[in-house]
């Protein structure tokens, strides 16, 4: 059963910025289960996904939108993992690829390496650009207002996606561009596998939200190993959300099972996510802004 479940980050959305949000998400879900119906895996359609989100300069913050560290500069992260055969390829703190997830993934396919990060990451990308490219409008007038306040980092969303392809093979990939105004060199729980990424042959997991908690709570792996275990799909979102906010943490995850069956949740005021799936159910596609912090699971 073809299933694909993306977000568009956690946190609060302004009302001003759900259509943009709205639309990203839509055209997101809708090219990655394109692949699907096609008969492609999982993960080639998982980063279809990510990367359009990536390219989207209206609504996210991965790639082109990423926030700016202190010193104005967009470093990204990402991941992408394939739970049919356990590889895995991430970079962090990456600030001349266009589409980091692709970069993730070309250091799955191309490198000994699980991860690459700062200049070794971006000696990595075929086709460097400079780095002014990954701002815009938005996230340069929001990195001058946080540079006037001289606040602390502030938490930014993050881009995912969970995918069960007809032969019941499992991904997760996931993208960000960072904290406005953290430090230089801060790398997240995104291309983290088994913080804010992870899938095998049973469950795929992506995560969004503060990711220092999510990094301490190794939230995405350990709700592998607990559905692995056999616990109810609705109780272990709840209790990786619990322990993310244990460290003081808040955001949301989603998860796709080898069977097709989604769970997400969210303990922030807000989360954007969307769904498609062949299985005919009550509902078989959504593409919103969650409202209501909650778990959930079709």
């Amino acid at each position: 059963m073809a299933t694909i479940l993306i977000h568009g980050g956690a946190g609060t959305i302004p009302e001003s910025d759900r259509a943009a949000y709205q639309a990203g998400l839509r055209g997101a879900r809708d090219a990655g289960f394109a692949l699907l119906a096609d008969g492609a895996d999982a993960l080639s359609a998982a980063l279809v996904a990510v990367s359009l989100m990536e390219d989207n300069a209206e609504a996210f913050n991965a790639g082109t939108g990423g926030s700016p560290n202190r010193d104005g500069v967009v470093e990204c992260d990402a991941a992408a993992v394939s739970g049919w055969d356990g590889s895995a390829g991430a970079v962090g703190a990456v600030t001349r690829a266009k589409n980091p997830v692709l970069l993730a993934d070309r250091v799955r396919r191309e490198s000994p390496h699980v991860m690459l990060v700062g200049a070794g990451a971006d000696m990595f990308v075929a086709d460097p650009i400079d780095n002014t490219l990954l701002l815009t409008p938005r996230t340069q007038a929001a990195y001058e207002a946080w540079r006037q306040e001289k606040g602390e980092p502030t938490n930014s969303a993050t881009v995912g996606a969970v995918v069960c392809d007809r032969e019941g093979r499992l991904a997760a990939a996931t993208s960000t561009g960072g904290m406005l105004g953290k430090w230089p060199g801060r790398v997240g729980d995104a291309p983290l596998v088994g913080a804010g990424t992870y899938a095998d042959r049973f469950v795929a997991v992506s995560c969004t939200g503060k990711g220092e908690a999510f990094i301490r709570a190794v939230t995405a792996k350990g709700l592998a190993e607990r559905y692995r275990a056999g616990d109810d799909l609705q109780e272990l979102i709840a209790k990786a959300l619990a322990e993310v906010l244990h460290f003081n943490g808040s955001g949301g995850l989603i998860c796709v099972t080898s069977e097709g069956r989604i769970g997400f949740g969210f303990n922030s005021r807000n989360m954007a996510y969307a769904w498609k799936t062949d299985s005919g159910g009550e509902r078989p596609e959504a593409a919103e802004v969650g409202l209501e912090p909650g778990v959930y699971t079709l």
